[in-house]
């Protein structure tokens, strides 16, 4: 086990070396949310620092708005596109901030700062099919009043922020209540289905006109301003002044209906928004950058190679915790009913929430993804290492014991191997719980099988979700069946199962 722990711990600190940036400019990491306007910002933003000399690395499709902001505090970010509304109905919630001069107030006491506006606002909205609310008589928010029928489903983070659904009903004094909660993208599929009849927009959504939907009146000016403005770290005016000055050329730069084509552009001609953002450039500010596009098979093997990592550290650090604290339990009853039902415990914690947890904790990126699925990998380990071992037939200890062996040498020369069968068995199954589970690290920056899948989710691309999907499930196949070859060598012949 120590050499399996020293294994794990060179090749996370080779991985380390390999990802640190390379360049001679100042580092400038940027941030986007899972959502295309947003990367497309965050494009803009690290191609303009990339013409600057800044070495530029965009962090993209992050899970949302607490996940930017916790890492930019921390400095895992340097920068990243926000929205004012977003700052005051949410991180800043329950504060009183009537203007910019007093957001930029509290975020200097983050050590953050704020650009001007970037040229539009972005803000909420509610939308239905233009026939749908032709037929009903709908153009106001108010007029939902008279439709409590209404199938409803909203955006997550819409049903919980400040100006969301909970602040809107009441002030509007809707009746609905049979209200779903799913993702935004997954939303216009389900106006276009007829599954939903009613759900949130961002009005600079390229979908609004694409699917023929109608923008209700906000006739109670419900929703605040939604500016697009940049945030950042207040060192990076230090750290990096030339990029910074560049990327501030942004501002003032995007009107609203620019920013509709630059989406319509990425959501439904398919365009990549390296592309998208590289044309703006060109287009708007004359700056010429550079973009260069994997091909589909480096891709797959760029996403491999981070789901390997993700799955085998964590599961070699489950291993060597696991197998121990199942000895443990086995040969001391009632402390191991401690130990299985705190490691059940953890198990019935949702992974997207658990992912959550850590980041306060361990910041965006490999380390939460990991620490989730190593606390996830330790229940099949050790209930079967504890069932092994308690499944061992008392003659077989009291021979062992009559032959005058130590503890640790029964332990290792008898009840293990015996064991082994069992262990493996656990070890199989969290090796393959892994794979799937860690598809969702992409939501913090762990890359792997899970980017793809969430980029086709949002783009409605079933080939990028299957270019994630496909290679998940062939990789769980090839686990499980490494680990039918591991148990041929390690299990002794007379413990194999007859296949």
């Amino acid at each position: 086990m120590t050499r399996a722990g020293v294994l794990a711990l060179l090749f996370l600190l080779g991985l380390g070396a390999c990802a640190k940036p390379s360049g001679e400019g100042p580092a400038v990491r940027v941030g986007s949310k899972k959502f295309t306007e947003s990367v497309i910002l965050g494009e803009l933003v690290t191609q303009v620092a990339k013409a600057a000399g800044a070495n530029a690395t965009h962090r993209r499709e992050l899970g949302g708005t607490t996940v930017l902001w916790e890492a930019l505090r921390r400095g895992e970010l340097d920068v990243y596109p926000e929205y004012t509304g977003t700052l005051r109905q949410e991180l800043f919630a329950g504060r009183s901030l009537p203007d910019d001069a007093a957001l930029r107030e509290a975020l200097a006491a983050e050590g953050l700062r704020m650009s001007a506006s970037l040229g539009f606002n972005d803000t909420y909205a509610l939308g239905m099919k233009e026939a749908e609310a032709e037929r009903l008589g709908i153009r106001r928010i108010s007029d939902l009043k008279q439709h409590p029928e209404l199938r409803v489903g909203f955006s997550n983070e819409f049903m919980e922020r400040g100006d969301g659904w909970p602040a809107l009903r009441d002030a509007y004094g809707l009746p609905q209540r049979d209200v779903r909660g799913l993702d935004h993208d997954l939303a216009y599929r389900g106006l276009e289905s007829g599954a939903l009849q009613l759900t949130d927009l961002y009005s600079t959504d390229a979908e609004i006109a694409a699917y023929g939907l109608r923008v209700l009146e906000d006739d109670r000016r419900h929703f605040p301003a939604y500016d697009a403005v940049l945030l950042y770290r207040e060192d990076l005016e230090a750290r990096a002044p030339q990029a910074l000055q560049a990327v501030r050329r942004l501002e003032g730069a995007l009107t609203e209906a620019q920013m509709v084509k630059l989406n319509a552009r990425a959501r439904l001609e398919r365009v990549p928004e390296a592309r998208v953002a590289s044309d703006f450039l060109q287009a708007s500010l004359g700056l010429s950058t550079e973009v260069r596009t994997q091909g589909t098979v480096s891709r797959i093997w760029q996403r491999t190679q981070e789901h390997l990592f993700l799955v085998g550290v964590s599961l070699l650090a489950a291993i060597a915790l696991a197998i121990p604290l199942g000895v443990v339990a086995a040969r001391r009853p009632r402390l191991g009913q401690a130990v299985l039902g705190l490691s059940s415990v953890i198990q019935t914690v949702p992974s997207l929430a658990l992912l959550v947890f850590m980041i306060p904790l361990l910041g965006i990126g490999s380390k939460p993804a990991i620490a989730a699925l190593f606390l996830y990998s330790l229940l099949p380990i050790v209930r079967n290492t504890t069932a092994g071992l308690g499944g061992i037939p008392w003659e077989v200890r009291e021979s062992a014991e009559a032959l005058g062996l130590p503890a640790r040498a029964r332990l290792w020369r008898i009840e293990l191997p015996m064991a082994a069968p069992s262990i493996l068995a656990g070890i199989q199954t969290a090796a393959v719980i892994n794979v799937g589970t860690a598809t969702l690290g992409a939501l913090v920056g762990a890359g792997g099988y899970g980017q793809p899948i969430l980029t086709g989710i949002r783009l409605d691309n079933v080939g990028l979700i299957l270019e994630g999907a496909v290679p998940s499930a062939v990789l769980a196949l090839v686990v499980s069946g490494l680990f039918e070859l591991v148990a041929r060598a390690v299990v002794p012949r007379g413990l194999r199962v007859p296949g």
